[in-house]
């Protein structure tokens, strides 16, 4: 029997003043994803003639059973640092930078209610907002132009009392021996990998089990999202 995901919830264009913005819902896991195109790149990038994505991730206090301050003063956590890496490096695999030109795609996940897997939904429904955001800018010119080369999606898996379980919410996440994200494109390119023991190791063959069932769940959110574009999925 197929490995199944939490149940998912797509709504595309929750705002209005953002040309990618989709609301992402996976079990009891909720999302904001914005994406917003910059006519600039980073100093570093300037005359280079490629662009750049980058990636903001919050949690508002509210998301969790206890209420989470708010980063003041530009203090900004190490998970939270590590979370927006891993959405820009995972959008970042997908896109061509020299298409997309000196311009600057910015993504913003804002986890509205939070019950495991945060990080991978955020990826998941950021590539949504970035499709419909580029969209809006190369709708109407040649597919040879489309900065996009594939789709991408991320999925939690790990081992629960002893047993390989897909797309963890947080009850299973707390109790997990080992503990992985796994991001990859539609094609079935592997784009970051992050596993650990959690005071637990694991072996050949449990890596195997875990890899194994994070691509049916990977499959299954590519198909969700494919659905949910439409017209708008240029990559078959």
């Amino acid at each position: 029997m197929a490995a199944t995901i939490r149940p998912v919830k797509v709504k595309r264009k929750f705002t209005q003043h953002a040309p990618g913005s989709v609301l992402y819902q996976c079990g009891n896991t909720i999302v904001l994803c914005t994406a917003m195109i910059e006519e600039q790149v980073p100093p570093w990038l300037k005359g280079g003639g490629q662009g750049w994505i980058t990636a903001e991730y919050s949690m508002l206090p509210s998301s969790t059973s206890t209420r989470k301050g708010r980063d003041r003063g530009g203090k900004i956590d190490g998970r939270t640092t590590e979370i927006q890496r891993l959405i820009g490096r995972s959008l970042r695999a997908i896109v061509d930078l020299k298409k997309l030109g000196e311009r600057t795609i910015a993504i913003d996940c804002d986890v509205l209610q939070a019950d495991g897997g945060t990080r991978t939904a955020s990826i998941t429904g950021a590539f949504m907002a970035l499709v419909d955001a580029l969209h809006a800018e190369y709708g109407k010119k040649p597919l040879a132009e489309y900065p996009l080369v594939d789709s991408v999606a991320a999925i939690s898996v790990g081992i629960v009392d002893g047993k390989v379980e897909l797309d963890l919410d947080y009850i299973k996440d707390v109790a997990a021996e080992v503990d992985m994200n796994v991001v990859m494109t539609g094609k079935g390119k592997f784009v970051e990998l992050q596993g650990t023991g959690e005071e637990a190791t694991f072996d050949d063959e449990q890596l195997a089990q875990l890899i194994s069932k994070a691509k049916q769940g990977i499959k299954q959110l590519t198909q969700i999202q494919r659905e949910t574009l439409g017209k708008l999925w240029k990559f078959d």
